[in-house]
């Protein structure tokens, strides 16, 4: 879901691929976020964000994923520069940008996630005691206390290290989803009671359902290879169980595929 002033953007995605992506974004947005903070509290959520990231990236061989991704983007672009009509200098700017995220993913090592978190005990100790409500309190981790009262270089310096193989990623990924989320207009579309069935023309690897804040409602969907369905629920009050909305709901939707 990405929130807007006046709309709120809920996305479904149709793969596991993507599904991972959206993981990805989420956690490198959370990570930003907390890293801006101060305090002991904001450098504990900023290293259960790492953690999180880490722990996705070590089960899958992402790196040959969106490095794939990106390289047939940039392939398919680079047809279109011979095209009449297209804006060259825009489209180089796309082109540089793939091209640098992909130098940038091509100096990782494929497993290298993996292995930070195998050849780091402190990591290894946090990240084993993570799952526990309150796991990390200061009686559990006393080398992790100690750390927290170092100086503010100190951590950060050690922050910094930890995610330097991360950063490559968080630009690959954040590119990627940007060029998806772009690669087709919004269409307007009606919910008759609440209810949209929609066939996909063709390939789709992630849904976009934009709703007004005003409507109330927010969009179930449930997808599969040939059609999905978007049910709209009442959203008026969080403590009553939502009901499914009975009049026409106007929305706009995108079907992505790069």
């Amino acid at each position: 879901m990405i929130q807007g002033s006046e709309s709120v953007v809920f996305e479904q995605p149709l793969t596991e691929r993507i599904r991972t992506f959206l993981r990805l974004e989420f956690l490198f947005a959370e990570h930003a976020y907390h890293r801006k903070g101060e305090g002991s509290l904001a450098v504990r959520s900023t290293l259960q964000a790492l953690l999180d990231i880490l722990t996705v990236l070590s089960r899958s061989d992402l790196k040959n994923d969106i490095l794939k991704e990106l390289t047939d983007q940039h392939a398919t672009l680079t047809k279109l520069a011979a095209r009449p009509g297209i804006d060259g200098s825009k489209l180089q700017g796309v082109l540089t940008e793939i091209a640098q995220a992909v130098n940038g993913m091509q100096q990782l090592t494929t497993q290298f996630a993996a292995s930070l978190l195998r050849g780091n005990d402190f990591l290894t100790a946090l990240l084993n005691r993570s799952g526990i409500p309150g796991g990390t309190c200061a009686f559990d981790l006393p080398a992790y206390h100690f750390w927290l009262s170092q100086t503010h270089e100190h951590v950060k310096r050690d922050l910094d290290a930890w995610f330097a193989d991360l950063r490559p990623f968080e630009k690959a990924i954040n590119l990627y989803l940007r060029l998806l989320r772009n690669s087709v207009e919004p269409e307007t579309s009606v919910a008759t009671g609440g209810m949209y069935v929609y066939t996909p023309q063709g390939p789709c690897v992630l849904v976009r359902v934009t709703v007004p804040v005003a409507a109330g409602v927010y969009p179930e969907i449930s997808a599969g290879r040939h059609r999905f369905t978007v049910r709209f629920m009442s959203a008026r009050d969080v403590n009553v169980r939502s009901q499914q909305a009975t009049a026409d709901v106007s929305f706009q939707m995108q079907c992505c595929t790069l």
